[in-house]
């Protein structure tokens, strides 16, 4: 591998030239929620962590921007709380579909708190990020992970850590390291070179946002419609939604699932259009209004990438296809996996045991399987326009439906009562547990 030559310079900044090889008890590839959540419970928890972003922050995603309270608990538990506290705080959603409205605040739950925040992702990446170096990991940025160090990699063998590009500079480093968390996100190129793939069986979601100004910017309650419309007014499966980042803007943005039949044939931008000329009035949207271009993405969910769990290698967040299937949420779910593979990885360090590595595999299993086998059926059915067209508009109807509905697209259902919300999910599973 090309190395570092010893005497050049940094033609990007004065930090030194990095060096040909390093070593780690764990390279992080990928400074976003997910793997910078497990940099920080690693280096917090006192082992060597490199940490890789190919870019450098701030630095813009596409994404909704918006906080659940399953979110919020964690970069509470990171210690971010106070820095949380500088941005937008939202009370709950106002759903609306098939000219109905209904405000919903969030649930109370003894383990989440009853609100969330609206965070550029520009701001929050780089707050965990730098939050991890704080617990003592080192960050790399302008940092690529091109290729695992393993001759067998992509054939099941370990990765041993990466060829890491200098985007900046120039050259390369030869990172080993004794584990690796590859959360390099939904297009995950680390992990297609390990031999990563996603299951087509399980819906794909695919999303589109812009930023507007709006003088409703500083709204309590994010938005959610769940009739978005194309051009022709047809009811297309999917939700837009209008997130107030209350500091002038407003996140705009539409999702779509594949169970709908003519989605390859769907254009994202027309439909956004469409969706920003049919949006309430006083939003103020309108092509005037937008501050930039919109951006797209898919989104892998139902954890329908894998293998998650290698001979030396984690996957988490969306290069693991950790999304919620029930509603498209991605940063909380990228945080917990981040947190629960650095949790299988203490102990694999621990014990000098790699065979700890599976327990990551079990939590996922434990925490997640059953609700998001439900979420993957549940959006297999909503695929269906006249289903969605019946379930969202009756329950449209119903302040208690929807509060259940709610609680439980949110994954917010109690484990210490026995309300509707529970009741339902319930019964639901103990179906899906005997048919499956």
């Amino acid at each position: 591998m090309p190395a570092v030559p010893a005497n050049r310079r940094d033609p990007a900044g004065d930090r030194p030239p990095r060096p040909a090889t390093r070593s780690c008890d764990v390279l992080v590839v990928g400074a976003g929620p997910s793997g910078s959540a497990a940099a920080y419970w690693l280096a917090d928890a006192g082992h060597d962590v490199l940490l890789v972003e190919k870019k450098h922050f701030p630095r813009a995603k596409t994404c909704g921007d918006g906080l659940t309270p399953r979110s919020v608990r964690q970069l509470e538990d990171i210690g971010l709380g106070p820095d949380l506290e500088h941005h937008h705080r939202y009370d709950g959603l106002r759903a609306i579909a098939f000219g109905k409205e209904l405000l919903l605040s969030w649930p109370k739950h003894p383990d989440f708190p009853s609100y969330g925040y609206v965070v550029t992702r520009s701001d929050l990446d780089a707050l965990v990020a730098s939050r991890a170096e704080k617990a003592g990991a080192t960050l790399w940025q302008g940092a690529e992970a091109v290729a695992p160090l393993g001759p067998d990699s992509g054939r099941g063998g370990p990765a041993l850590g990466a060829v890491v590009a200098d985007r900046d500079g120039g050259g390369t480093t030869e990172v080993s390291a004794r584990y690796v968390v590859v959360a390099d996100g939904a297009n995950s190129r680390f992990g297609r070179a390990l031999g990563a793939s996603r299951d087509r069986s399980v819906p794909l979601g695919m999303a589109i946002r812009g930023y507007y100004s709006s003088p409703r910017h500083a709204e309590r309650y994010i938005e959610s419609h769940l009739d978005i419309r194309d051009a022709h007014g047809d009811v297309v499966p999917g939700y837009g939604w209008i997130f107030p980042l209350g500091d002038g803007r407003v996140n705009v943005g539409i999702g779509l699932l594949s169970t709908f039949d003519r989605w390859k044939q769907v254009n994202t931008s027309k439909l956004m259009d469409a969706f920003v000329a049919y949006a309430p009035g006083s939003w103020c949207l309108s092509p005037e209004t937008a501050l930039g271009a919109p951006t797209g993405g898919r989104l892998p969910m139902g954890l329908s990438v894998g293998p998650r769990v290698g001979p030396d290698y984690l996957m988490t967040g969306d290069a693991g296809g950790s999304i919620n299937p029930f509603n498209g949420e991605g940063i909380a779910y990228a945080y917990e996996t981040g947190r629960l593979a650095a949790a299988a990885l203490g102990e694999a360090l621990r014990s000098g045991d790699p065979a700890a590595l599976a327990g990551y595999e079990a939590r996922l299993a434990e925490t997640y399987g059953l609700y998001y086998r439900l979420g993957s059926a549940f959006m297999k059915l909503m695929g269906r326009g006249d289903l969605m067209r019946l379930t969202v508009g009756t329950g449209m109807y119903s302040r208690t439906v929807m509060e259940w509905v709610l609680r439980i697209m949110s994954n917010l259902v109690r484990d210490d009562e026995l309300g509707p919300a529970e009741a339902a999910y319930r019964a639901i599973a103990a179906i899906a547990r005997r048919a499956g």
